[in-house]
């Protein structure tokens, strides 16, 4: 492995850990409305909830976005960019979503350009997070692969820090589930590269419910 590679493995590491001030780890993204309904109330119940928004709406929707983009912003296409982040923003399918997206966006553009990072010329109006992330990782050299391994990683380990907080679970019950699950990574990462414009798309209807009811509930610790 050359001082290259290691140098973007570094980069990448940055812009996936927790200490990212982007807000990640205020979110729980229903998941607190699913302990409260005691929808998810053990190790396995967790797991379950974890895998299948990992793998029906990370996999399906984010991460074949954030290749078109990471192209994109290579060919220096804005309309690509423009078009891409506006169906991102528009697949979100309850304001909590929507917003946790743009708020988490607006502080990596606050990040990168503390890096002097230029975040000018791709999209218009309000930006998706995976807009920026994948300008990060251009303009850090890091292969489309890594990008979308650490975006879905940093999405899996936020989600399953929110878990041990709620449920609550134990240590190594979480690092069960993030071997289990995050072992699914890999096979995702290759049917995004491979999937159709016109496939692109999710769904998962009790995600949105859990996000909606969550806006509402009475106490909660994460943001809505």
């Amino acid at each position: 492995m050359n001082t290259d590679h290691i140098g973007m493995l570094v980069r990448l590491f940055q812009l996936t850990s927790p200490s990212l001030p982007v807000g990640a780890y205020s979110y729980s993204q229903g998941l607190e409305w699913a302990v409260e309904s005691n929808l998810v109330n053990d190790e396995e119940s967790a797991r379950q909830w974890l895998a299948e928004t990992v793998e029906q709406v990370m996999g399906r929707l984010d991460a074949p976005i954030l290749s078109r983009m990471y192209d994109c912003w290579l060919a220096e296409d804005t309309d690509g960019l423009d078009e891409w982040n506006l169906f991102l923003l528009a697949s979100r399918e309850t304001r909590e979503l929507r917003d946790e997206d743009i708020q988490m966006a607006k502080a990596l553009r606050k990040v990168l350009e503390g890096l002097e990072i230029q975040c000018s010329g791709g999209g218009q109006g309000e930006a998706s997070f995976a807009l920026l992330f994948s300008l990060a990782c251009v303009t850090w050299q890091i292969p489309k692969k890594e990008m979308i391994s650490g975006y879905l990683w940093a999405w899996l380990e936020n989600q399953m820090l929110a878990a041990l907080k709620l449920v609550p679970l134990g240590q190594m019950a979480g690092q069960r589930i993030l071997m289990e699950v995050g072992g699914k990574l890999p096979g995702l990462i290759e049917e995004a590269l491979e999937v159709r414009d016109q496939a692109i798309g999710a769904s998962l209807p009790m995600l949105a419910i859990a996000s909606s009811r969550h806006e509402t509930q009475y106490s909660r610790l994460f943001r809505s």
